[in-house]
């Protein structure tokens, strides 16, 4: 009976810490914007846009509370009536550029777009150049007359003495 009683609450213990887990691992829902319209505008603009703490993602797919900020002052340009190129251009003149997925090519993104082209074309000649100081260092030595007679002489004498030889 105690055995049952032992398994009755080890289980017990086992859906509890198991609905903890789930609970802890549950998402708040981002909240739609009262005009479905907007919501959709406000989505295909902040795609093209790029998170300024995550870098590497959108600021649709964002989940930083910097990204919910730019979201909600989009949701806010929208409803004022703004167009889209003149959300992005606000945007891009408090963040600069690089709040674009798509910069502009022009003087102060060049590094941006041809950067790393150039590393590219670098590493590159870096790798030319090494392989050819390694082709002309492994160039086979050529050896002088003395050299080859001396070479020949070690290979004829049958069982050398390496052994230093007793000075008289």
């Amino acid at each position: 009976m105690t055995r049952t009683l032992a398994r009755l609450r080890a289980g017990l213990l086992t859906a509890a810490l198991l609905a903890g887990a789930g609970a802890s691992l549950a998402a708040d829902a981002t909240p739609m914007a009262e005009d479905p319209a907007v919501e959709a505008r406000m989505v295909a603009i902040s795609e093209e846009l790029r998170c300024l703490v995550c870098q590497n993602e959108s600021l649709a797919a964002s989940r930083a509370e910097l990204a919910e900020d730019l979201r909600r002052e989009v949701r806010k340009l929208i409803r004022d009536g703004k167009s889209d190129p003149e959300i992005r251009d606000y945007l891009v003149a408090r963040y600069g550029d690089f709040v674009l997925y798509r910069p502009p090519v022009k003087p102060t993104t060049w590094l941006l777009w041809f950067g790393p082209f150039a590393l590219l074309a670098g590493a590159l000649a870096g790798l030319i150049a090494y392989l050819r100081r390694r082709g002309a260092r492994a160039a086979p030595a050529t050896l002088s007359a003395a050299d080859k007679a001396a070479a020949e002489a070690l290979l004829a004498d049958p069982a050398p003495d390496h052994r230093p030889k007793p000075k008289a």
